[in-house]
């Protein structure tokens, strides 16, 4: 049996102070991608200046709905939601 690799939900800070979640197998690569403006529309208009939180899910369903219900979170909420899963 193939053991697969943890994914990522993490939280970026952009330079505008907005949060941007997102989900990855290799959060370095990830951010550096976001951060070469190679990662998603939304952080190429908003760059990333840090990692601000990240969380480790054993597959990509699980941390897809977890990606899901931290983005319904007001932003206010974001990082204590993400910081609080168990």
């Amino acid at each position: 049996m193939t053991v697969s690799p943890p994914w990522h939900l993490y939280l970026l800070e952009c330079r505008d102070g907005s949060y941007y979640a997102g989900i990855t197998l290799d959060l370095e690569a990830r951010f550096i991608a976001h951060a070469l403006g190679r990662g998603a529309k939304y952080t190429q208009a908003n760059p990333p200046v840090r990692i601000v939180a990240s969380r480790i899910f054993p597959d990509r369903a699980s941390a897809s709905r977890a990606e899901w219900q931290l983005k319904r979170q007001p932003r206010a909420r974001k990082l204590a939601w993400l910081l609080a899963l168990d």
